[in-house]
């Protein structure tokens, strides 16, 4: 892309509207070949910006779920242990032994790539997405700094093994706990909000071309009103979506027409009893009633 506004165009296209900031955000990080770290709220769709990215650029795009307990067996790399083994009984039974088979099952041969090492041996540079971040433990952050500086992996084994290609990289992190500053350091940053009205508007007329303009508005409306309500878990953008997709699959044309349905509807908003059992009827009704 040329500049960020071609890069905004193209993410368009592909469904995924960015705000200004985001598009500029992005373009620095591709022409300067830097890890970009995206946080915000869960469900703003940082997730889906990689994808976006991915299409756009068409490469592959290699995705590693953080969570607690993550270690570089998961993430790097691991020894496809089993058919090490097999292949120890087979040199035996052949009289085989020492440093010979030691150095055929300790090659890349038998080396199981995880999306961090697989991400810089592609031929062609793909989309590194390290998702949610912060749920990983502090110790794993150490991992990724060798990664994300020299774009290199130390196996003992092998030695370092460096990058075929750099990886486009993106982080995110929903903010659950505060990032290393080594790691902040290392990447572009930028705060992903919940699209004001107009731009989610956008983002449901992109992804669902046959909703009409004035349902597109309420729904929008609504889910952002409702965003306002004290939820323990705020319905994201892709909620909007399946909510969007429920009212049109049961033919609703306006959301004050049947409170009942627009009611039961909200499944797909909202995700705890807690939630389900604060927005009544009535409350989902006088919501409905300022969306428009």
């Amino acid at each position: 892309m040329r500049n960020w506004k071609d890069l905004k165009s193209a993410r368009a296209g592909q469904g995924y509207v960015a705000s200004d900031d985001l598009a500029v955000a992005l373009q620095l990080a591709l022409s300067l070949g830097r890890p970009l770290l995206l946080e915000g709220a869960a469900g703003v769709g940082k997730t889906e910006i990689a994808r976006a990215v991915s299409m756009v650029r068409e490469t592959r795009l290699l995705r590693l779920q953080c969570y607690e307990g993550l270690d570089a067996a998961q993430a790097i790399y691991e020894w496809n242990y089993q058919r090490q083994l097999l292949t120890i009984r087979a040199a035996a039974e052949s009289g085989e032994t020492g440093k010979t088979v030691e150095d055929r099952i300790f090659s890349r041969e038998f080396l199981l790539e995880r999306p961090l090492l697989a991400a810089i041996t592609q031929d062609v540079a793909p989309v590194l997405l390290i998702d949610e971040i912060d749920r990983a433990d502090e110790e794993f952050e150490a991992y990724l700094l060798e990664i994300l500086s020299d774009y290199q992996v130390s196996i003992p084994e092998l030695g370092t093994i460096t990058a075929t290609t750099r990886p486009v990289v993106i982080l995110t992190s929903n903010g659950t706990r505060d990032l290393s500053d080594a790691l902040r350091r290392r990447c572009l940053y930028t705060y992903v909000p919940y699209p004001d009205r107009a731009a989610e508007v956008a983002i449901l007329k992109a992804r669902c071309p046959q909703v009409e303009a004035r349902l597109a508005d309420q729904i929008v409306g609504f889910v952002q009103k409702l965003r306002q309500e004290p939820l323990e878990k705020t319905p994201g953008v892709a909620e909007m979506l399946d909510f969007a997709a429920a009212l049109m699959g049961l033919g609703i044309a306006d959301l004050t027409d049947d409170p009942a349905v627009l009611h039961a509807t909200l499944t797909t908003l909202l995700k705890t009893q807690g939630d389900q059992a604060q927005i009544t009827p009535e409350v989902a009704g006088r919501i409905a009633g300022k969306a428009a």
